[in-house]
């Protein structure tokens, strides 16, 4: 009897591939999509849900439309709100792919008896029998690879979890699709923030986040304008400050606490350390020693060499950049690489030069 495995479909051309991948080498694939998003969505199917849908009647296999909105709401969508907040910029699909995506793909694979599950992410997940660890690495494609967003996956997730698409392409993957699942060969890409059809300002205010104008100020102190609201400013941003200067200006620094934003020239960007928390860890059994490292302080960033140092008490870990990076922002993940391996990650929860008040 073939091998069961529940394959996450999202409309999209990845996921299709994923599934065409297994079945032809010989599993038994069913499908599931699921609903998500920030406000109540039309009835089912709908949208993704929908192409979903089409794509799995396509390919010959059942597919089932699970409603998470509401998980999704109480662990994405709030937190991501809460973020912005507190003066830090968040990672969304790093929460949502442990604590909704995965969590659920196990749930519904249990509750039908499917031993494995499937996504179309572009990574790959390799055993160490020395270790007794799972191990996530980067996708073959560079400019595609996902396992920054696939960091904060738990042994037990990695564990039963097939990336079909981890030795390809994305342009192999428009191939076969075009010669096996047309239907779904020219499907947009998915949006960074899926629940966000615009700009996330407007998305906060809708959802009535209070915002405290307050002060703009220069490195010295001195004040130069006033902002709207920390929630709607993120380290690195330039744009919309409101300001008159010779040379442009950038958010330094957002000072939650004293309700400040902190601006300069773009050389004030950067920074040597940082302190990171929540810290996940992948191909590491503990961080007990110094490690030298690679790490993405963002998706889109390249992996830059770094020391790691574990904080005393468990309280997380300094990375020290061997050449310093500019806009090193609160919240972001921070993905450590060895080569293509992830050794673990977490969330930047502040940025400084060596020396600083860093923890």
């Amino acid at each position: 009897m073939s091998e069961r495995v529940l394959v996450a479909l999202s409309g999209g051309v990845d996921s299709a591939v994923a599934a065409s991948i297994l079945m032809e080498a010989g599993f038994a694939v069913t499908g599931v999509t699921f609903l998500l998003g920030a406000d109540e969505a039309p009835p089912l199917p709908a949208g993704a849900a929908a192409e979903a849908l089409r794509i799995a009647a396509a390919l010959g296999i059942a597919c089932e439309v699970v409603d998470l909105r509401e998980q999704f709401a109480a662990a994405v969508v709030d937190y991501f709100a809460g973020e912005y907040s507190r003066g830090r910029t968040p990672n969304p699909c790093v929460i949502c792919n442990r604590k909704i995506k995965f969590t659920a793909l196990l749930q519904k694979a249990a509750e039908n008896m499917i031993p494995r599950i499937a996504t179309g992410h572009y990574a790959r997940v390799a055993y160490c029998p020395r270790k007794g660890r799972y191990l996530l690495k980067k996708g073959r494609d560079v400019a595609k690879d996902q396992s920054y967003m696939l960091y904060n996956l738990t042994q037990e997730q990695l564990a039963r979890t097939l990336f079909p698409l981890g030795e390809l392409t994305k342009e192999e993957v428009r191939r076969r699709a075009r010669n096996s699942i047309p239907i779904a060969a020219d499907q947009k890409e998915s949006q960074e923030v899926c629940f966000i059809p615009g700009d996330y300002r407007t998305f906060l205010e809708r959802r009535g986040l209070e915002a405290k104008p307050g002060p703009i100020v220069s490195q010295s102190g001195r004040v130069l304008g006033r902002h709207r609201g920390i929630p709607f400013y993120t380290v690195g941003q330039r744009r919309g400050l409101g300001l008159s200067s010779p040379a442009p200006l950038y958010v330094l620094e957002i000072r939650a606490a004293e309700n400040t934003i902190v601006v300069g020239e773009r050389s004030g960007l950067y920074r040597s350390a940082a302190t990171v928390e929540k810290i996940n860890l992948v191909a590491l059994t503990a961080l007990e020693e110094e490690e030298s490292i690679a790490v993405k302080i963002r998706y889109r960033a390249p992996a830059v060499p770094a020391r790691l140092l574990p904080l005393p008490g468990g309280r997380g870990a300094r990375l020290l950049f061997e050449t310093p990076q500019p806009a090193v922002t609160p919240g972001q993940a921070a993905v450590f690489y060895r080569g293509d391996l992830v050794l673990g990650g977490g969330l930047i929860s502040a940025a400084y030069e060596q020396g600083g008040a860093g923890g």
